[in-house]
């Protein structure tokens, strides 16, 4: 690209959010061009191969029950593995297995007794997952709207069972261990879970970006061109400037906010340790939590046991999640996961360090029906997971909005 050129749409990012604009636009016949500032699309959802093993920049999974991920790809293709829907629960020297009993039917009577927090919270947490599940989306994000540890203690939930197992688990997802966040997100989460499988694409999580991607024309696309300045009407590039009728900007959020001139995004951070050993600590794809309250490792989980080609053969890759902003040694890290997995991790390979400071953008209330304006006037269009949900649906959805949102102003223009 040289000089100016011109385009109906210029989409600035090539994330999620990016790619599921350009998907519907393409779709509606109209002429469109995508800026990437790296190499390769995805924006956050990334995959490195090192060494055999492929390492995801920082732990994420794939949910089936998206609502926008079926308009946009076939998830069979994606090769999933599978993770045990339900957790391990670390307490002193138990390992306490609850499971969905609705997609595990035989470990019910064994998560009814579990001994983590009392039998009337997990009927009322099952309840409450059972509620989120079954109403209508609309009744959810209608209902009065506090904080996730508010909506929780407003159920009838313990302090002992928060802290034992919503508070690690939901800060895995969430990266947020004060639990802050909207109740109405936490009820899109726990509708989620409820509903859907949780599972890896047996190439990484780069398979999800590349799956929206494929039918997209690559001469449509460009990788390493940043976009410096955005106007009704015109982008500005490393490549050269571009005239067009509407631009969107789908960049990641402190960058959108800072070419759009909005109001900053707070973002939350975690770490993801990466790990490898001959012998796996765990015989089942679970993801295990420490309700002991120590506080420092949200989640870890054998992910090899759900996808085996994330390791070489004869080995297997273990993920450890911090959450927050600072980022344990990782000697420290290691003797806290002996701790959880009740075996010496002393011969295990540290492989490496994932730091993500900016990985989800805060969701603290009021945030309504978690659909924020994309249309800003003037030809102008943001999208992100920082519009709706934080999450991988969140940034489809919003995508798929705002591109709805371009093809109205098109149409009126």
């Amino acid at each position: 690209m040289n000089g100016t050129e011109k385009a109906d749409v210029v989409i600035a990012g090539g994330g999620l959010a990016g790619l599921a604009v350009a998907r519907r636009l393409h779709r509606a016949g109209v002429s469109w061009r995508l800026l990437e500032a790296g190499d390769r699309l995805g924006g956050r959802v990334a995959t490195d191969a090192v060494d055999g093993y492929l390492l995801d920049r920082g732990f994420q999974v794939l949910n089936t029950a998206y609502p926008r991920l079926g308009t946009l790809l076939d998830s069979d293709r994606l090769d999933l593995g599978w993770f045990t829907p339900g957790v391990l629960v670390r307490k002193g020297d138990e390992l306490l297995r609850l499971v969905n009993p609705l997609r595990v039917p035989t470990g019910g009577p064994g998560t009814a007794l579990a001994g983590v927090g009392s039998l009337p919270d997990r009927l009322r947490f099952a309840a409450l997952a059972a509620g989120c599940a079954t109403l209508p989306a609309g009744r959810l994000l209608a209902a009065p709207e506090t904080s996730a540890e508010a909506a929780l203690r407003r159920a009838g939930l313990s302090d002992a069972i928060i802290e034992e197992l919503l508070r690690p688990f939901l800060s895995g997802v969430l990266l947020d261990r004060e639990l802050e966040t909207s109740s109405h997100v936490l009820a899109m989460v726990l509708r989620s879970f409820a509903r859907g499988r949780i599972g890896l694409p047996s190439e990484g999580m780069a398979a999800l970006p590349r799956a929206v991607a494929a039918p997209l024309p690559a001469g449509l696309i460009d990788l390493n061109t940043s976009v410096s300045e955005v106007a009704p009407g015109q982008v500005r590039s490393t490549a050269g400037e571009i005239r067009c009728r509407a631009v969107v900007v789908a960049v990641d959020p402190p960058a959108a906010t800072g070419l759009l001139g909005l109001a900053p995004v707070r973002m939350r951070g975690y770490t993801t340790y990466y790990h490898a050993t001959t012998e796996p600590p765990l015989d089942e794809p679970i993801l295990l939590v420490d309700g002991d309250r120590r506080e420092m490792v949200a989640n870890t989980v054998v992910v090899s046991r759900a996808a085996p080609r994330y390791a070489p053969a004869g080995r297997h890759l273990v993920a450890t999640s911090v959450v927050g902003p600072s980022a344990p040694p990782e000697p420290a890290v290691r003797l806290e996961l002996a701790r959880l997995y009740g075996r010496s991790t002393a011969d295990w390979e540290h492989l490496t360090t994932v730091r993500i400071p900016a990985a989800l953008p805060a969701a603290p209330p009021p945030q309504g029906r978690l659909r924020k304006p994309v249309a800003l006037g003037q030809g102008l269009f943001v999208a992100g997971d920082h519009r709706d949900s934080p999450s991988i649906q969140g940034a489809l959805a919003s995508g798929w909005r705002t591109a709805g949102a371009v093809l109205r102003h098109l149409r009126q223009g």
